[in-house]
């Protein structure tokens, strides 16, 4: 058993939490969670006499002294993230402090919105002889960007890509885009509050992605997929192998 377990809470839907991550939040002695992303009844199978507490207004420090409060005492804590607590999670600064503490952790995986806005959607990321390579990435903002992870240099790649924490600057995600090469006419679904009641999933073309974002007041809390090859006209082209009839493997005589 670990001191601290973070766990990917999923997108915002508590019934895409894993059965780990549910089981570990029943059995803590804190619940420290991120309640501007994560709904409450993700943390609603706590223990009677847990602690649950939301890490929203507190800085790094704080947390870090709650959750070593609560293991000098000998209990277990479940630090709750959004998603996957490896993508944008920021879970390193907190195991380098529990690292130094000699405060043992654990990672227990989640659904990131990406996945769950290409379910969705019901798209695919990879598309036989189209693309088979999916980037996740994010337009600088507040938070610089390395000069060789560029939007418009990783668009220039041509394969699928999820951008995130991109949705204040539609426009700029659009012209970076187009920059990189992306045809104008390429798909791209927006995902907004995936997972949560007011979901919506909006479809559209590069050209008019800003102004759909806009349109529908995707400006926080979207994720967008960039999907080429997977346009109207596109659809049933690309067929995988795997179920070819003529298709064999050591499965199938």
């Amino acid at each position: 058993m670990a001191d601290v377990y973070f766990i990917g809470a999923g997108p915002g839907d508590p019934e895409l939490l894993t059965v780990k991550g549910r089981r570990l939040i029943g059995e803590a002695d804190l619940v420290l969670y991120a309640g501007s992303l994560v709904p409450a009844e993700v943390v609603a199978g706590a223990k009677d006499g847990a602690q649950v507490a939301d890490s929203a207004p507190m800085s790094l420090e704080e947390t870090h002294a709650l959750m070593a409060e609560t293991v000098a005492s000998g209990g277990m804590v479940a630090r709750v993230h959004t998603g996957d607590p490896s993508l944008y999670g920021a879970i390193r600064e907190q195991m380098a402090l529990l690292d130094a503490d000699g405060i043992t952790c654990e990672v227990v995986p989640g659904v990131t919105a990406g996945f769950a806005a290409a379910a969705a959607a019901r798209r695919s990321y990879t598309v036989p002889e189209v693309t088979q390579t999916l980037i996740f990435t994010r337009l600088e903002g507040k938070t610089p960007v390395p000069e060789g992870e560029a939007l418009r240099g990783l668009a220039a790649h041509g394969s699928a890509m999820c951008i995130y924490l991109s949705a204040g600057d539609p426009e700029g995600v659009q012209r970076e885009l187009l920059a990189g090469g992306l045809a104008g006419s390429t798909l791209v679904v927006m995902a907004y509050r995936v997972g949560w009641p007011e979901e919506k999933v909006v479809e559209t073309e590069l050209d008019s992605l800003a102004q759909a974002a806009r349109g529908n007041g995707f400006t926080r809390q979207t994720v967008f997929l960039v999907l080429p090859g997977q346009g109207r006209e596109d659809a049933g082209k690309a067929r995988s192998l795997l179920y070819d009839k003529d298709f064999r493997h050591m499965y199938r005589a």
